[in-house]
């Protein structure tokens, strides 16, 4: 019941804002500035064939390579670091360094280093995207109680052992709520790599409608990441709901 009206006040608080973005964008008047969500409906099934054909699945495939490989870096980060203290006070630093490099910034550079293919892209994704998942992930892995861990020695477990049968437990609903930041974010920064440089995809499309001055063009694309985003961090949390559900029954 609570879940059905979060739901509906959610619903409502979305319409709301799509009523007073119309009436604003009604206001000014100016479409290439501010187009109303009713040209930007028009807009995306005017060039559905072209947004879902060809550069939506070029973003989702940067998205998800950027996302595997943060996954795969960030959990090995993070384990490393919860393993070696001495790793840890090295690497710590680093990591949070990473995060003061502009992307727009660096960006770029990638698309010199690495071209205008896919690479270039999923760089952009993997610098925005692993820091989450590394400090989240590596923050559920210290929280397992202290009296736990000592209590499995006295019981002659392992590293291994405690590893498997109380870290990874305690973490999983870090490694969740790392996942469900580290989808947005890496829609993100797929787009700003395609945004800067790229042949294809939903930010380099924005950016040529900018160009055009084509403000439903421009608003369109990222209207459709926002759902994207929205509908896969949706399924990341009914997946949640799922492993928590059997890892209680196990």
């Amino acid at each position: 019941m609570k879940t059905q009206k979060g739901n509906l006040l959610a619903v409502c608080f979305v319409f709301l804002l799509f009523i007073l973005w119309q009436i604003g964008a009604m206001k000014v008047n100016a479409a290439y500035i501010i187009p109303t969500p009713i040209e930007v409906l028009e807009k995306t099934w005017e060039l559905r064939e072209i947004l879902f054909g060809v550069h939506l699945p070029a973003t989702m495939l940067v998205t998800l390579l950027g996302i595997l490989i943060s996954l795969i870096l960030g959990l090995a980060l993070a384990i490393v670091m919860d393993a070696n203290s001495i790793v840890e006070k090295a690497l710590y630093p680093v990591i949070i360094a990473s995060q003061t490099i502009p992307t727009p910034a660096i960006a770029p550079l990638f698309v010199l280093w690495f071209g205008y293919g896919i690479w270039s892209k999923v760089l952009v994704t993997v610098l925005i995207t692993f820091f989450p998942i590394t400090i989240t992930v590596f923050d559920g892995l210290k929280s397992s109680k202290t009296e736990m861990e000592e209590l499995l020695y006295t019981y002659g477990a392992g590293k291994r052992e405690i590893f498997m049968k109380l870290k990874i437990p305690t973490a999983i609903p870090a490694f969740f709520s790392a996942l469900k930041m580290a989808i947005p974010l890496s829609i993100i920064g797929a787009a700003i790599g395609e945004w800067l440089g790229a042949k294809s995809g939903l930010g380099y499309f924005s950016r040529r409608m900018m160009t055009q001055l084509d403000g439903a063009g421009v608003f369109a694309p990222i209207i459709l990441l926002s759902l994207v985003a929205m509908a896969i961090v949706g399924l990341v949390t009914l997946l949640e709901k799922a492993v928590v559900r059997w890892h209680k029954e196990i």
